[in-house]
């Protein structure tokens, strides 16, 4: 299950910009492997909300384009292909029969300005944002060069399977 909500006024909406969020968390869990149904909630909000959240979950007061909340743990340098393709998880992952990965907050003003700064679209940069903080409920980190690359490789090619270009 895949729940969206839109709390900010300042970008409007595109005509299917929500069901290209959608498309793109069901893409990436399944070039990831995740064989459960998963609940992945999305919060659209301005930059000033983006800040206060920022600053209240990981004392960084300043605007970001996106957050992600992973619900579930994983070792450094590990990813849910990794430790959990096979794994049985426990009742208190679940509600109901969908696998709780975790919550995504995308500033969509953060979002416009950084689509305008590398000359493509807002559905583009909304897609990258929503697959890199999908990654990140998987697991995946850019603290280190490698894993960086890595998880850059992952984005790219995702982003190719739905034709989503720097157009």
């Amino acid at each position: 299950m895949i729940i969206i909500e839109n709390e900010q006024t300042i970008v409007e909406m595109e005509a299917g910009l929500e069901e290209a969020i959608r498309e793109t968390i069901e893409a990436s869990l399944l070039d990831q492997g995740v064989q459960y149904e998963a609940e992945v909630s999305v919060l659209l909000v301005d930059n000033e909300a983006i800040r206060e959240i920022n600053r209240d979950t990981r004392n960084l007061d300043a605007v970001t384009d996106v957050l992600s909340f992973p619900m579930i743990d994983y070792e450094p340098g590990l990813t849910y292909t990794d430790l959990y393709r096979d794994y049985d998880f426990g009742d208190q992952y679940f509600d109901g029969d969908a696998l709780l990965l975790g919550d995504i907050v995308i500033s969509l003003e953060r979002a416009l300005e950084q689509s305008e700064e590398y000359a493509h679209s807002l559905k583009r940069e909304v897609c990258y944002l929503t697959v890199h903080s999908v990654l990140h409920l998987l697991g995946y980190d850019h603290m280190e060069v490698e894993d960086k690359a890595k998880m850059r490789d992952v984005e790219e090619r995702i982003l190719g399977k739905l034709a989503i270009t720097r157009d």
